[in-house]
């Protein structure tokens, strides 16, 4: 389903990427581990286009997506791509229902049926009471499951999630790392997932290493 083949990327003199290829197939769950420095979140930010490579190309569903540029690229991303931070990112002016809203209503589909998605998903996500609760009202564990359900409004191809459970207690991150894979159940939701959290590397399908800007066999 999305494939990178020899990516490389350089910053200045620092070469970050050197080469890195790699296959995720639907529905699956992948995790990438390596070292602080390893290439790690500036690939996922590559692959999701929100960087772009200095070679290489990027595929998905047998689309070059490297080669999208302005405002095809912002829509592609926001319809095909979902994605899941350390930080939540949630805007703190709008409720749980907007926030997860704002990606569906950039897409341009109907208001109604966005928030009536919405609901579905904060309801799954077992927010059913917080819908109209704005970010500094929820715990941090909630906040970053209004940030999943986001990330799944438009129903992506792909969600990328990097270091998610980072900013969480060890109760709220297996929390979490669960979500995930009730939601690879639901849905047939595929991950990509950097982490140095042991725990969910080692419950994903795969796991990706990487070593100084390269994949480790």
């Amino acid at each position: 389903m999305l494939e990178a083949q020899n990516l490389s990327k350089s910053y200045g003199n620092l070469q970050v990427l050197k080469g890195v290829s790699l296959q995720i197939n639907k529905g699956e769950i992948v995790s990438i581990v390596g070292s602080s420095g390893a290439g790690k979140s500036t690939l996922l930010h590559i692959l999701g286009t929100l960087d772009s490579p200095d070679s290489g190309e990027i595929i998905l569903h047998n689309r070059r997506i490297d080669q999208l540029k302005g405002k095809k690229l912002a829509g592609f991303r926001n319809i095909h791509m979902g994605f899941v931070f350390q930080f939540h990112h949630l805007l703190p002016e709008f409720t749980a229902l907007e926030n997860v809203s704002i990606p569906g209503w950039l897409a341009g589909k109907k208001k109604k049926d966005v928030e009536e998605k919405a609901i579905e998903l904060l309801e799954i996500l077992g927010l059913k009471e917080r819908v109209e609760n704005k970010p500094g009202a929820l715990s941090g564990g909630e906040q970053q499951r209004v940030a999943v359900a986001r990330a799944l409004i438009n129903n992506p191809d792909i969600v990328f999630a990097d270091e998610p459970t980072g900013n969480l207690d060890s109760h709220n991150a297996r929390d979490l790392h669960e979500l995930f894979f009730h939601l690879r159940d639901k849905f047939q939701q595929t991950f990509l997932i950097v982490t140095h959290n042991e725990e969910l590397a080692k419950m994903s399908d795969r796991i990706l290493h990487m070593k100084d800007g390269r994949m480790e066999s």
